[in-house]
């Protein structure tokens, strides 16, 4: 693992939300995702949304993207929908930047993680689309778990919901070296049509998609519908997950900067 380099660690963005907080209009983060960047062996770099325009300096600042979950869903308009459940929150503002910088993180190479929402954006801005609603739909289970109920604690809310079943010889095979292994779920949008050129790495026991990857891409990129930053320390899937995308921003850094120009021998005079 390329932890002794004489260079600063590497900077991974960690997207960030809008919401109103005692009335002000506030960029936030879950402590959850910076602290997952950290055990990455990366330092964090909140970001706030960034014009279209903006993502190609910004993206050339940092060495990986890591896309959070959220309690605001994709506006379905993206996938061609309409709203389904106008009660419930989203985010239009994080929709217009995030969108295009999942194609141009996966265009440049950048190592990608994807957690939840952030799961759910990369697969429509690659041309998928979402369930608005998951526990309607015939045949799938309701993966809102415990946050369905207004009463429920944090620790219940995260708690070991259900197993997932690896896809043989996918990447989170390789990262977990197992085959089956419980998560948390948290969510009530999903993978409806996967977008073309996704790989499928791992199912819910109805058959949900739980996580998925560009096999094409230069980069690593890893969509998660679980979350695995939470109390991730304790974890050795999560453990293992972030550290394969830490091992994947620390050799983009280093590929990047370069090796440094070897001397060219003397000219015989």
């Amino acid at each position: 693992m390329p932890r002794h380099s004489p260079h600063p660690p590497p900077l991974v963005l960690v997207t960030s939300c809008n919401k109103l907080l005692a009335g002000h209009a506030s960029h936030t983060v879950g402590r959850k995702y910076v602290d997952a960047v950290r055990l990455a062996g990366a330092l964090p770099l909140i970001a706030p949304p960034f014009s279209e325009d903006q993502l190609p300096g910004l993206l050339s600042q940092v060495h990986g993207v890591l896309l959070t979950g959220s309690p605001s869903n994709v506006h379905p308009s993206h996938f061609g929908e309409a709203v389904h459940d106008e009660t419930l929150p989203l985010d239009l503002e994080r929709d217009a930047w995030t969108l295009p910088l999942v194609r141009l993180a996966i265009e440049r190479g950048l190592p990608l993680l994807a957690i939840c929402r952030g799961a759910q954006e990369v697969n429509v801005a690659l041309g998928g689309s979402l369930h608005q609603a998951v526990q309607e739909v015939p045949g799938y289970a309701d993966h809102r778990g415990a946050s369905a109920l207004d009463e429920s604690t944090v620790d219940e809310v995260y708690a070991p919901a259900h197993e997932v079943a690896v896809e043989p010889g996918g990447l989170l095979e390789r990262i977990v070296g197992e085959r089956q292994f419980t998560v948390n779920s948290i969510h009530g949008q999903g993978v409806h049509r996967l977008a073309d050129g996704l790989r499928v790495e791992a199912r819910a026991p109805d058959g949900f998609v739980e996580a998925f990857t560009q096999p094409a891409a230069e980069g690593f990129n890893l969509c998660l519908q679980w979350h695995p930053e939470w109390q991730a320390a304790g974890n050795p899937q999560s453990m293992r997950i972030l550290r394969a995308f830490g091992d994947a921003v620390h050799m983009y850094r280093d590929r990047v900067r370069g090796p440094l120009p070897r001397p060219q021998p003397a000219t015989a005079r």
